[in-house]
């Protein structure tokens, strides 16, 4: 279970710090021996050509949900570091930590000499990319803003690791469970649906991957227009909204809706819904099941969903 905010909030905090950082001395022996060896070039979120040895036998991932799909893809036995937050699949949490989400080491990161490192942010990367290449560690980012976008992070991670039969066939798992969802959905009511994801009223906004979540489960994100992805609301703004549907991603400090909303349709008629922070703010394989139980939750009348709870 998250212990903060969402965990992109996190990471985007973190990644701002690592630019403040003392730098690390610098490796050439690393470079040199990296020289010698052939490449590959593939483009990651950012439109980044990274430089990659034909195959990756070293990584460390920066986030949760990078590090399920590469479990999922059929490459954990790969994954020589992850942080405290990487707690899923139970294998996970055997793997080396290098620090939690906020505060990383960059002198364990090195130590363990990896082939790339994976980010899960577009925000602030400079400073932290230009001490991991000046010691031949290469930085793949992804920007998983939507659906499609964490099926495409599925797919690179596969071809990155040259495992895309089976990233390819858990995309099209994904996409038949999503399908069924949007199909079950098209013809109902679409709600109006406020996303907490902290009680000091951050949510989700335009291009966060929650609202196409909430989208395809057949309801109306009340800030889907907010550019920020992840905008911190006033009170006077959050009361002007008056959701009918309040979905909380559940954690400690986050477990009841703000007092704002105490006069809102949502609360007046019982329909605030706890989901696991962990399927609901993970870019990942497990989207598609925070996707069918909110589908469930907005759409009680609908076929019930087969998902974990």
């Amino acid at each position: 279970m998250m212990k903060k905010l969402h965990y992109k909030v996190l990471l985007l905090l973190a990644l701002v710090s690592f630019g403040c950082k003392s730098q690390i001395p610098q490796s050439d022996s690393r470079a040199t021996d990296r020289q010698a060896q052939d490449y590959r070039e593939i483009t990651d979120d950012l439109g980044r050509k990274i430089k990659l040895p034909l195959k990756v036998e070293r990584a460390v991932s920066l986030s949760p949900n990078l590090t399920e799909i590469i479990f999922a893809v059929g490459a954990g036995d790969r994954l020589v570091g992850v942080t405290t937050y990487c707690d899923y699949p139970e294998q996970a949490k055997q793997i080396e930590k290098i620090g939690d989400t906020l505060r990383p080491s960059l002198e364990k990161i090195v130590a363990l000499k990896p082939d790339v490192v994976f980010v899960s942010t577009a925000s602030q990367l400079k400073g932290f990319a230009d001490t991991l290449e000046r010691n031949g560690i290469t930085l793949f980012v992804t920007d998983p803003d939507s659906f499609e976008k964490i099926y495409s992070s599925i797919e690179k991670i596969g071809e990155i690791f040259q495992t895309e039969d089976q990233a390819k066939a858990l995309v099209n798992q994904l996409k038949s469970r999503v399908e069924k969802v949007e199909q079950r959905v098209k013809d109902l009511p679409k709600p109006r649906v406020f996303v907490q994801i902290d009680k000091s009223l951050y949510t989700v906004g335009k291009n966060s991957f929650i609202t196409d979540l909430v989208r395809k489960a057949g309801g109306i994100s009340v800030t889907e227009e907010l550019e920020t992805d992840y905008p911190k609301l006033s009170k006077e703004t959050a009361l002007a909204l008056n959701p009918e549907v309040i979905i909380i991603t559940d954690s400690y400090d986050n477990n009841e809706p703000n007092e704002v909303f105490k006069n809102s349709d949502a609360v007046k008629n019982k329909r605030v819904y706890m989901v696991n922070a962990d399927i609901l703010s993970r870019p990942g394989p497990r989207i598609v099941d925070a996707l069918e139980q909110v589908a469930s939750l907005l759409h009680p009348e609908s076929e019930k969903c087969e998902c974990d709870k």
